[in-house]
């Protein structure tokens, strides 16, 4: 038996173990603690160990290193408890969430606040202890505090609920305080574990009765109870079909009740077990790439390897409807094979539902997906299967990035371009794909960008040499490009001059697609009904209470709505400037679009495809199967009908407002343009015949369209870059914006120019601004940014950094500034 209390000899002789743990909290640095003697053999990096920091409050932390320094500035506490009995984490992750917090400017607490799953970090839970030297007199507490008394004095301890529940009320601080003053008990923080397996009950044969002769004996002299009978024969044939049965199965094929199965069960014939279960079904294992790819596709799949020998990564600049996905599957079938694992990111999973089915029929159980919409419960199991090699293919969004993958072979960035792969809110602020080709090579594993319009930078790196690059130029089938039509709505007069929804020849357009049975997508970026309503007699705009913007009116609701911090408001009927009751709506969301379509074509299947109208967590993919059915003749929709949709029967793409998506300020407003066009144009005319795309739009004079029109990414690329280069933009720079919060105006213009002033010296030449953003006021927060324009040189952007925190620091050391929060985002987009 092992000696749970070692001699004294052995503490003495123990050299001191201390440990740096990543606590999930914004910290300015990794703190240590002490590995007590008992502990030594149980802490080991990548494991959880609970903590105290500051006078109580517990953390689950994770150890990064273990090292025998003691710290001179401190004393170090000691370490509660190991958590983990083998690591949760690996080494190349924690260099993963190392290297993006020093990236991106963040903590390497918040980086792990975001890459693990809640029930790794576990809660801080409030527990009351029973004082025992107070004794059991509680004459002299009034009566909330003589409940609260008496059951600690019977049960010892009470967690926060159980206190809410005995006074049935949620404000139980006080007597918990008056309690803890009059010693009659005492606080203590526990850590508490929210995830627990799933169970389901199976039912099994007692093996009395697995010898045939026995089982015929048992039939043939069976009393009463027919129905527990056919109770028995159904769990047989389901036994000889199915495998293993569970109880719900089972009630379920024989109509029968839990009474007649408990009769069984009794009786010792069916037995009863509670096993643990997924809770996400898994297909058979299997592979099965039961296609062959076409000669352009074969020539750059082995050009693709060929290119892998000597670059880490490489683009695939496919054109819309290449059949880029099929090269992927090729090239992961191939690691898998090999015995690796595989990372396949796309922008938003939510989006692709058509993939991950194409994925499931090539790879079956060997593959997981992984994204936010799954529940904490879900993603450990996931968490789980990946770190023991179990699953070979990840399919996920931007967070999949973190799992703990073993042996990582292959990562496929789809959509490269797309802007989903970079996280605003909260910090970190980290880029998936630039972050996944840091991680890939932390496994020595490849990268593959893919994308019909790849971002500047990249192009731009492939060009350089950086990148491996491979063309594929030849749409799938040989089905040519989309002829792409401009259609100019100057040339269209309206009485009220309101804004165009469809002009006569989309109009026309439509009927003649409709007529032929065929499909049609229109794309308008704006979601609601009207983006803004305006008096028709004063000008005056409904504008959010909390953020300087006008509300957007959702007619199926009759609300007004913020979309920036999604505030919701009754409709306005009368102007709160003169009274008058005369309301004009300006411009269109899909909302309307879908309103306006019903009412131009009512033989037609119409459907909406936005945030509002795509909510929980099969509604996305439902309406996407809808289509592929031919269940619905026209979709509307934003962004969401451009990602990753591949239907055989559109044959028309109305883009219903390009001058929307052409007057952004913002640097990449002409790539953005460029990519959503093309992307939406690309759904036209994937399969048989050449598709047709209408775009309506007043500046038809602007250069993107030209380029949209000859699908030329090269020309478009070579007018862009000319532009990025002339004003020092990237991929030429490395971009850091600024952001200023404060609910006083002044203080934020204040704090902004202080700050532009204390970099002046050292980075004067590279700052822009400060200015306020286009929308100043975001949840009642009023904005300033600063924008640095920094040269691509490792060294000087790392002293930049060390720049910029040190004037944090000095900003929020003035008690004037203390209150402003600063915003650092590395690499904006």
């Amino acid at each position: 038996m092992t000696d749970i209390h070692p001699d004294k000899d052995h503490i003495a002789s123990y050299a001191a173990l201390f440990a740096e743990i990543i606590i999930p909290l914004a910290l300015p640095k990794n703190y240590t603690w002490q590995i007590p003697y008992h502990l030594k053999d149980k802490a080991k990096t990548g494991c959880r160990v609970e903590v105290i920091l500051g006078k109580n409050k517990k953390y689950a932390g994770i150890i990064k290193r273990l090292h025998g320094n003691k710290p001179v500035a401190f004393e170090p506490k000691d370490i509660l408890n190991v958590l983990d009995t083998e690591p949760i984490v690996f080494e190349q992750q924690m260099k993963l969430w190392e290297w993006i917090a020093q990236y991106y400017m963040c903590s390497e607490g918040e980086v792990m606040a975001a890459a693990l799953p809640s029930y790794f970090k576990l809660s801080s839970e409030t527990i009351l202890l029973c004082n025992e030297e107070y004794g059991d007199d509680f004459s002299a507490l009034d009566n909330d505090e003589y409940i609260i008394a008496e059951a600690l004095h019977i049960k010892k301890e009470l967690k926060l609920a159980e206190v809410q529940q005995l006074l049935d009320s949620s404000h139980v601080y006080p007597v918990i305080k008056r309690l803890i003053e009059k010693n009659v008990c005492f606080v203590w923080e526990a850590l508490k574990e929210t995830y627990r397996a799933k169970k389901e009950t199976y039912i099994v044969l007692n093996p009395v009765y697995a010898n045939e002769d026995a089982l015929s004996e048992l039939m043939n002299n069976w009393g009463r109870a027919p129905k527990q009978l056919e109770l028995l024969l159904s769990y047989l044939h389901l036994t000889k079909t199915e495998g293993e049965v569970t109880k719900s199965a089972l009630l379920k094929k024989s109509g029968a009740s839990d009474a007649q199965l408990k009769g069984l069960s009794e009786k010792n014939i069916l037995w009863l077990e509670k096993r643990a279960v997924d809770r996400l079904r898994y297909l058979p294992l299997h592979i099965n790439v039961d296609f062959s790819l076409t000669s352009a596709q074969q020539e750059a799949y082995e050009k693709l390897n060929a290119l892998f020998v000597e670059k880490q990564v490489c683009l695939l600049h496919g054109i819309t409807s290449s059949g880029k996905t099929q090269i992927y599957i090729k090239l992961i079938e191939q690691y898998v094979h090999q015995g690796k694992q595989v990372l396949y990111l796309l922008p938003e999973i939510a989006l692709t539902s058509q993939i991950i089915r194409r994925l499931q029929k090539h790879f079956g159980g060997y593959i997981g997906i992984y994204h936010s919409k799954f529940s904490q419960n879900e993603r450990i199991e996931i968490w789980n299967k990946i770190k023991s090699g179990e699953l070979k293919i990840i399919l996920g969004a931007r967070s999949s990035l973190f799992l703990p993958f073993t042996d990582l072979g292959l990562i496929v960035v789809d959509e490269e371009h797309d802007t989903s792969f970079k996280q605003h809110d909260p910090a970190p602020r980290y880029n998936a794909r630039d972050s996944a080709i840091y991680y890939a090579g932390l496994f020595e594993a490849k990268i593959l960008l893919g994308s019909a319009t790849p971002s500047v930078e990249s192009y731009f790196n492939a060009s350089q040499g950086k990148y491996g690059i491979v063309a594929l130029n030849e749409r799938y089938g040989g089905v040519d490009l989309p002829a792409i039509e401009i259609i100019d709505t100057k040339q269209i007069v309206r009485k009220d001059k309101s804004k165009i929804i469809l002009s006569p020849q989309l109009k026309e357009a439509i009927e003649k697609s409709l007529e032929r049975d065929k499909q049609v997508i229109l794309f308008q970026n704006r979601r609601g009904y009207s983006p803004y309503q305006i008096c028709a007699v004063c000008g005056w705009i409904p504008q959010c209470k909390h953020c300087d913007v006008s509300l957007t009116y959702h007619k199926l609701s009759n609300k007004l709505v913020c979309h920036y911090c999604g505030t919701i408001y009754p409709n306005v009927t009368t102007c709160a400037a003169c009274g008058s009751y005369a309301f004009v709506q300006r411009n269109f969301g899909t909302e309307k679009i879908e309103e306006y379509l019903e009412e131009t074509f009512p033989k037609a299947k119409i459907a909406r495809m936005d945030i509002d109208s795509v909510r929980g967590k099969h509604a996305h993919d439902s309406l996407i199967q809808l289509f592929e059915q031919k269940r619905i003749d026209i979709l509307v929709g934003t962004q969401m009908v451009v990602k990753g949709l591949d239907f055989e029967h559109v044959s028309l793409v109305g883009i219903l407002d390009a001058d929307s998506l052409l007057s952004f300020a913002d640097f990449r407003v002409n790539e953005r343009a460029f990519q959503l066009m093309e992307q939406v144009s690309g759904r036209a005319g994937r399969k048989e015949e050449r598709g047709r795309v209408l775009i309506q739009v007043v500046n038809t004079k602007h250069p993107v369209l030209h380029f949209v029109q000859q699908h030329d990414y090269a020309a478009f690329f070579r007018f862009e870059i000319e532009g990025r280069e002339r004003f020092f933009y990237p991929p030429y720079s490395r971009i850091i914006l600024i952001t200023f919060r404060h609910k006083l105006k002044e203080r934020t213009s204040e704090a902004a120019q202080y700050f532009a002033l204390g970099l002046q010296k050292e980075l004067g030449k590279y700052i822009v601004g400060p200015a306020e953003p286009p929308v100043n006021r975001v949840r009642n927060q009023y904005l300033m940014e600063l924008l640095l324009k920094i040269p691509k040189d490792t060294v000087f952007i790392n002293r930049c950094k060390a720049f910029i925190k040190d004037q944090i620091v000095l900003l929020h050391q003035n008690k004037k500034f203390r209150s402003v929060v600063i915003v650092v985002n590395v690499d904006a987009v």
